[in-house]
Parts: structure tokens; sequence; C-alpha cells
């Protein structure tokens, strides 16, 4: 399946969900930066395509219970996305928080760079209470109520609106986490690291899978069917 380096990163992990870890492994982010083609994105990070595309296929061809997230409902995603991710996000996000403090307070003088790991993950802790939020009392009820009772008398924009708003805060958030994934040489532990600085950097590079998958639910299945469903209630 060569034709893979060809179709967007976000396309093969709407079509083909499995694929996502591959993604995650090699550190291609398929949310944020997920228009690029499979080949550029390949050829940016100096990857070896062929190795790439094995494991891609091998994935596909391989039996998966995976979601089918195009087949669910506006409905039944909007919650899916609630019950699974933002609890994710509620849950995890207070304990990395703490672990990372922990260590830049204990650490920080030999290890400076997770002095500003912890600024940056303090703002991303920060924008993601509030656009959880904005999510939960604003845009996925409007969606919903969308999908039940028609597009009523609202204008494209009282979606697009919220959206380009959520989309914008994704990239935001991707953007931070690519930072410290940078600062930390790809959340890579010093040599007689302790447990807590482990931990932390583990924890972190988990929660940063978790927002790519989040991410690309939401900008490229959840918030483009809400926009087909509204246009083709108004023809």
């Amino acid at each position: 399946m060569t034709e893979l380096l060809n179709r967007t990163i976000s396309e093969i992990v709407t079509d083909y969900h499995q694929t996502a870890p591959i993604f995650e492994k090699y550190g291609i982010d398929f949310c944020c930066k997920g228009k690029r083609p499979l080949e550029q994105a390949c050829t940016e990070r100096a990857l070896n395509k062929e190795e790439i595309l094995a494991e891609l296929n091998n994935a596909i061809e391989t039996q998966s219970t995976a979601i089918d997230f195009n087949a669910l409902s506006l409905t039944v995603l909007a919650d899916y996305i609630v019950q699974t991710h933002h609890t994710y996000v509620k849950f995890n996000m207070p304990q990395i928080y703490n672990y990372v403090l922990r260590v830049a307070t204990k650490h920080g003088d030999s290890f400076p760079y997770m002095k500003e790991v912890f600024q940056l993950f303090s703002e991303i802790q920060e924008e993601m209470n509030q656009h959880m939020l904005k999510e939960e009392r604003v845009l996925f009820p409007r969606i919903k109520e969308l999908e039940a009772n028609g597009a009523l008398d609202v204008p494209l924009d009282y979606y697009t609106g919220p959206i380009n708003v959520m989309e914008e805060e994704h990239d935001r958030a991707g953007n931070l986490m690519q930072r410290i994934r940078e600062l930390t040489s790809n959340y890579t532990a010093p040599e007689g690291a302790c447990t807590t600085f482990r931990l932390s950097l583990a924890s972190l590079q988990d929660f940063e899978a978790d927002l790519h998958q989040h991410v690309h639910l939401e900008n490229y299945i959840l918030f483009p069917k809400a926009i087909a469903v509204y246009e083709k209630l108004k023809q």
C-alpha cells in the first residue's frame, strides 16, 4: 500500500485507527500537523519510508477491534470524547503537575530544562481546564442539539465560531507539548534519574499520546461531521 505515502497522516489515522501507535512511536504528529502527506512527514524527520510503510500495512492488515469512530453519531462521539479523553485529562493532569513540580524543585538546578517543562505544563493545565469546560458547556451541547433537532434558525458560525477557537487551542496545546518533548529529548530520563523524575517523563509522554488521539477525534471527525450535517440540513 505505497499509496499511503500520498495520503495525509490524519486521513490514515481516521481510516485506520490502529496506526496511531506507530505514528506516536516515530514522533509523527497526526493531530495538529495531521494535514501533511505521510511522505512529507517522513522526509522532514529523516525517517525510513519503507520501514514505516511496512509497519503501517501490518497494522492495517491485522484484525482490529478498534472503534469505528466514523460510524458513531455526533452525540455518541462527543460523549465518548468526554468520558474517555476529558476524564483522562482531569484525572491525570493534576498528578503529572505534582510530579513535574517535585522534579523542578528538587532537581531544577542540575537539570534547568525541567523548570521550563514545569512552566509549560502549568500553562497546559490552565488552558486545558478552560478548554474542556467550553467544549462541555458550549460546543458539544450545540453539536448534540444540531443532531437532535436540526439546524434550527442559527447561522453556520454558531458552530464554526467555537470550533475555530477549539482548533486554535488544540494547536496551542500541541505546540506546548512538542516543546516539552524537545526539552526532554523525547522524554528521555538522564542517567541516575530518581523514580519521580522517570515517572514524570513517562506520564508526560502518555499525556501527549492521549492528547493526539483526543485532538484527532475532534479536528478530523467530530467537527467536520457536524459542519457536514449542518450544510446538508440547509440544502
